[in-house]
């Protein structure tokens, strides 16, 4: 996490200068953290537009790149001084770093009160159209009589102030997390999907109910569908139907295929070892609509998976499915399928228990999973939403009650918009 913290004085000597640099030297280990000074901005002035030079473009932009922004203000007069009244003018005129960004008021001053009203001042300025930054609400570090707060060493001498102040530094931190909420993007609305697979494209085979029990048997015959012994030419071999059929059934996981129409085309029909699928598929399920294969609890799930593939919000979609025992870790995974032009052309849902080959990758290597956290399975359950599970394509795990809006393994990179 990065932190810029303003000194609100241009003064040579500032103690506020020396309680930020105290900030930075003491709690340095918790976040990144780096002064950035106002001594060197002009002076306000709207007739003579200075937002372009180095001083104030330099500003602006360590306030844009830090996560929060501490200002430690003096009081003057009851007020802020003008030097910072004026840097913060610079920062809402034609620019506004501080638009959406938390930020930390703290101060020192000679008296007892230390900076309150210049503080209470400062926190409407931020407060401000113009300047619309997300003043860290309570928490105030007061440091009063600032000459007999610091040692030689420029320390603050008292282990109470030093305590507070920590405490104050962990909720401003939290702070920034709860606004990373505030500032994202309203979700982009994506255009619904036919799940009732109503229309056609030019791989449709029409004058075939897509709800037949036997609808390969009737398609293959409308289509005149090669098999057996007949070569099919791919782009970088030559196989049979049949050699294509033990190809794909030897496949270490469970295969499934959608085309953009939303129609369920393809599952690789696993031999009957007597163990039940991953993710359970019947011989009547090809040629469906895609709502025919979920109940309608995971009909939004399906959708939202689609919708993020088709429109190209993410190529892979990543969940982990817990219901099946704590000997297996089954992952369903969500592929986009793109023709040579990038044009979506469907998904392929793959399946498979990746525990034989973490288990597998530890013996070979000798290394252990160690930690409260499975370093392989959980690494960011704690702090994510749970993922649902729900099979995108089959609807085989629908025992599992999924949010309307499904939060994607961060595997896959897919939950950085969302």
């Amino acid at each position: 996490m990065k932190i810029v913290g303003i000194v609100g004085s241009s003064a040579d000597f500032s103690y506020n200068r020396l309680l930020l640099q105290f900030i930075g030297r003491h709690f340095g280990a918790d976040f990144d953290f780096n002064l950035a000074k106002i001594k060197d901005l002009p002076i306000f002035n709207q007739d003579d537009d200075q937002t372009n030079s180095a001083p104030v473009q330099e500003l602006a932009q360590v306030i844009e790149e830090a996560d929060g922004v501490i200002i430690a203000t003096p009081e003057h007069n009851h007020t802020i001084n003008a030097s910072l009244k004026s840097a913060l003018e610079w920062l809402s005129y034609k620019i506004h770093p501080l638009d959406g960004k938390p930020v930390m008021i703290i101060g020192a001053s000679y008296f007892t009160q230390g900076s309150s009203r210049a503080q209470l001042h400062l926190r409407q300025i931020l407060d401000a159209p113009g300047v619309n930054a997300l003043a860290f609400p309570g928490n105030e570090f007061l440091l009063g009589n600032v000459k007999e707060a610091f040692d030689d060493h420029g320390d603050l001498k008292d282990s109470k102030t030093i305590s507070f102040l920590g405490t104050c530094l962990q909720k401003f931190q939290r702070f920034i997390k709860m606004t990373e909420f505030l500032n994202q993007p309203e979700a982009e609305v994506l255009p619904p999907e036919d799940l009732k697979a109503t229309g056609t494209i030019d791989t449709t085979i029409q004058g075939v109910d897509k709800s037949a029990p036997d609808w390969v048997e009737q398609a293959a015959e409308v289509a005149h569908a090669v098999d057996g012994k007949t070569y099919v030419r791919l782009n970088r071999g030559i196989l049979t139907v049949d050699q294509l059929n033990y190809f794909l059934a030897s496949m270490p996981m469970e295969l499934t295929f959608a085309d953009s129409n939303n129609q369920f085309l393809y599952y690789n029909q696993q031999p009957d070892t007597g163990e039940k699928m991953l993710a359970s598929r019947n011989p009547t399920q090809p040629g469906n609509p895609l709502i025919n294969c979920h109940p309608e609890r995971a009909r939004k799930n399906v959708e939202w998976v689609i919708q993020q593939l088709r429109h190209g919000k993410q190529d892979v979609i990543r969940m982990h499915v817990p219901t099946h025992g704590p000997d297996k870790f089954v992952v369903h995974n969500y592929q986009a399928l793109h023709d040579e032009t990038g044009a979506y052309k469907g998904l392929n849902e793959y399946v498979l228990d990746i525990q034989p080959i973490i288990d597998w990758y530890l013996q070979q290597t000798g290394q252990k999973l160690v930690g409260d956290v499975d370093a392989v399975s959980g690494a960011s359950e704690k702090s994510g939403p749970a993922k649902p599970a729900v099979d995108g394509v089959s609807g085989a795990s629908e025992k599992a009650a999924a949010p309307a809006k499904p939060a994607v393994d961060g595997v896959s990179g897919a939950s950085e918009k969302h």
